[in-house]
């Protein structure tokens, strides 16, 4: 197993997401990888936790990354968060990403879930998706 395609693949899903037009139209470059101190935008997207395992072959070393992309949202109701979460599923989702080390084999959704926060005045919806990376 081999965690060293992780910043890897982090970089390319962050890039990825800057770069997408559907993205960009909803929240401009409010992408994060931690968000930001102080005032943060009504709407943002921020890159969260990731499980990793091991998915090596006599062939290769390889990961199955369990990754999160969180939409929050100061939006009344959910539309807002489900389009940008849509427009996040359409970037990502079976994109041909170029990492820095390794490659993609596979980018799949997931799950998701939708939860109210802070007391009801924001949105959050948590996108999971699954890459599959080899390196070599």
């Amino acid at each position: 197993m081999s965690y060293a395609m992780a910043a890897a693949l982090q970089g390319a899903v962050y890039q990825a997401l800057l770069a997408d037009a559907g993205v960009q139209a909803l929240v401009g470059t409010d992408v994060f990888d931690a968000v930001p101190s102080g005032i943060v935008p009504d709407t943002y997207v921020s890159l969260g936790p990731e499980l990793v395992r091991d998915r090596s072959d006599k062939t290769s070393a390889g990961a199955e990354h369990e990754f999160t992309v969180t939409v929050f949202t100061t939006e009344a109701g959910f539309a807002q968060a489900k389009d940008c979460a849509a427009a996040i599923c359409d970037a990502l989702v079976d994109a041909e990403l170029t990492l820095s080390r390794g490659h993609l084999v596979a980018l799949n959704f997931y799950k998701a879930q939708a939860l109210r926060e802070q007391k009801g005045a924001a949105r959050r919806i948590d996108l999971k998706f699954r890459a599959r990376v080899e390196d070599n």
